[in-house]
């Protein structure tokens, strides 16, 4: 999913701690084979992570991209660093990428709580910094099939933009977010390639000559080797009816690696990812040139 986030001087597209601490303590249970690609087995046959289990299991085991909410439903923390360089010698820094806290809590729901991103926007001459607004999400999975049955997934999802941001970075109105996300894979869990892609369209409760009604597509190509490197380019169309730039188009394009799973303690995985994005295929761009990484716990 897309944030946009405006100040008194810019708007700029973006793709998102004692929640942590929670969640360690609960991962409790060994994985019988740490270095399988297969779920975590679950030492109960109810409670929350056996729920989280059986679920996963139902869909296929694609890794989350960089930029493309996945259609699949995670159990994660997740941590993203965004760099933008603009014109002018301004470059746009987004610690956090409101992303955060990723919960299964049942079968065919996924909820996240995004962890506010805290914004740097330093010119030649000035720096200002702050919070961007809190932003939430959820996901309604309404078809799927794993690797063994078909390969696919087709997913709804419900987010929500809340004005409780810095005044430079707060967009000071709601924005809602429905989206449809359906993807494709081709291959088994060890190797292979997949497709997948999002439809949103965002509303704010107000000042939409400044904020518009943004439609974005994105979209991920993603293969999958040696374990653990998951390769891939994503694309990302916006285009903007209403508001400041009202008819202008926008495609970014990210290059980027993903590694992971990587077995830590218990059902505790890593996963590592960087790429670099690029506007220069767009006739217009809120930005030149940046880079995404991205840190994730999956439990």
């Amino acid at each position: 999913m897309t944030s946009l986030f405006i100040s008194k001087s810019t708007l700029s597209l973006l793709t998102g701690t004692g929640l942590l601490s929670l969640t360690f303590s609960a991962l409790a249970d060994p994985v019988p084979n740490a270095l399988s690609l297969n779920p975590p087995e679950s030492n109960t046959n109810d409670g929350w992570f056996a729920n989280v289990d059986k679920t996963q299991e139902e869909q296929p085991h694609w890794m989350t991209p960089l930029v493309t909410v996945t259609p699949r439903l995670e159990e994660e923390y997740r941590y993203d660093e965004i760099i933008q360089n603009k014109a002018g010698g301004t470059t746009l820094t987004n610690n956090g990428g409101g992303k955060g806290l990723e919960l299964i809590p049942s079968e065919h729901v996924e909820v996240i709580i995004g962890q506010p991103g805290y914004m740097s926007n330093q010119t030649p001459k000035t720096t200002t910094s702050g919070w961007t607004d809190e932003s939430l999400l959820m996901k309604y999975r309404f078809l799927s099939a794993n690797e063994e049955h078909g390969n696919y997934i087709v997913t709804g999802f419900m987010g929500v933009t809340l004005p409780t941001g810095s005044t430079a970075f707060t967009q000071n109105y709601t924005v809602t977010t429905p989206t449809l996300a359906v993807g494709k894979g081709w291959g088994t869990r060890d190797q292979g390639v997949n497709i997948q892609s999002t439809y949103s369209k965002s509303f704010p409760s107000g000042n939409q000559n400044i904020l518009g009604e943004p439609t974005v597509w994105n979209t991920s190509f993603q293969g999958h080797f040696s374990n653990y490197f998951w390769p891939e380019i994503e694309t990302s169309l916006t285009r903007w009816q209403g508001g400041i730039f009202s008819g202008k188009d926008q495609l970014i394009v990210t290059y980027g690696i993903i590694f992971g799973r990587i077995p830590l303690e218990g059902r505790t995985r890593l996963i590592l990812g960087a790429g670099y994005q690029t506007t220069n295929m767009s006739g217009f761009s809120t930005f030149g040139n940046g880079w995404v990484t991205s840190a994730r716990l999956a439990f």
